[in-house]
Parts: structure tokens; sequence; C-alpha cells
């Protein structure tokens, strides 16, 4: 598969920013602790099930103090539509005890801190900074690391892997290029039956219509 040049890399930059520049995530949230939550739910899960779990999620559980003291099972019951329900009520939980004892209920908003809460990864973490800072950082999903590859910005095989290489290709407006990624790549680029010819803004610069999925 043939790798996108300097000035083809530089055209999609430029083409991203033109139809994404104020894209945010789907995500319904109105504060960082109810991002946070909503993001660690949204893994391996749509945003559209998300949305559909978090109003009585936090209605129960408006802030980080009572979801630390919440009932597990209550837990559970809220979010059993969503994918791996057991693990990710025991995440939020633990995560908004740590909250609570360490930050004094307010979420911390850079990466290391992020990274020690419960079920808060690398990648989980940057989405949460992208979306509520804007911070320059890139997050690779399902959909940007299809995304990049058909556009032959990138040929690795992890997802950690390709988000090092489109930040060192992209550099500046990573926040913005990431939402719009993700958003590209949800409704124009599909895994499945990709919107080549009907929607498609960066037809000419694509070199595969495989899908690609991380290791």
């Amino acid at each position: 598969m043939k790798t996108a040049t300097k000035k083809e890399i530089q055209e999609i930059h430029r083409i991203f920013l033109e139809h994404y520049s104020d894209a945010v995530t789907e995500l319904r949230y109105d504060n960082a602790y109810e991002l946070v939550v909503a993001v660690a739910l949204s893994a391996q899960c749509t945003d559209k099930r998300v949305n559909i779990i978090t109003p009585e999620l936090f209605k129960r559980y408006p802030d980080a103090r009572t979801l630390a003291s919440a009932d597990i099972d209550e837990v559970k019951e809220l979010i059993r539509s969503c994918s791996f329900f057991n693990n990710k009520a025991l995440n939020i939980v633990n995560m908004a005890k740590r909250v609570v004892e360490v930050y004094n209920g307010e979420i911390p908003l850079n990466e290391k801190d992020l990274m020690t809460l419960a079920g808060v990864g690398q990648k989980t973490a940057h989405v949460v900074m992208i979306e509520y800072t804007k911070a320059n950082l890139m997050a690779v999903d399902t959909h940007v690391f299809r995304v990049s590859h058909r556009l032959g910005l990138s040929r690795d095989d992890t997802a950690s892997k390709t988000e090092a290489t489109l930040v060192r290709k992209f550099k500046n407006d990573l926040h913005a290029l990431h939402q719009g990624m993700v958003l590209f790549g949800r409704y124009i680029c599909t895994a499945k039956n990709p919107k080549c010819d009907t929607k498609c803004f960066l037809k000419e610069f694509c070199k595969s219509t495989e899908s690609f999925k991380p290791k």
C-alpha cells in the first residue's frame, strides 16, 4: 500500500480542518466528571448507546462523590446494556473513589493524573483532554485507525504506533484532526460500504478501501 506524500499530508490536514474545525464528541456531557464516565463507557460501545445510558446514571449519581459511594449492583443495572458492563461499573466507581480521595472530587485534567484513575488508559485520557481542553493530542480508535490507513498516513499495526505516526506527521491542530477523523470514519469512510462515490471529499488521497483493524 502506498503512503501519503508530504504534500498529500498537508492537503489532508487542510481539508480535515476545512470540514471539521469545530467538531466535538457526540457523547453528551455537562462537565468533566460526566465526560470521563461517558468516555470510559464508550470503549467498544457506540456513543449512541452511551447517550441512552448516561442520563439516568448522571441523575442518580450527579458527581464523583455520589458515584464513589454507589452500590455497585445498582450501577451495573443502570449500565447493563453497555458492553462489558460489569468491569465498567467497577472501574467508574473506583475512578470516582480516587477522584474524591486524591483530587477532592475534581477530575484532574492532565494525562499523568488521569491515567491513575481506574479504567482510564492513555487513549481515554487523550480523548478527555482533546474534548475538554482542546489539547494538542491524538487518540486512535477504530475509526481513526481505519481512516489513517486508507489515506496512507500510517502503516502501523497497532493503535499506539499509529498515534505516534499521526502526531509526527500532522504536528498541529491534533484535537480537531482527531475529532474530524472519528466523524469521517463513522459516517463516510465506514468499515463496510464506505461512501466513496457519494460523500467522500478525500477520495483522491485514498490508497485502499480495505477494512483495517488494529492488533
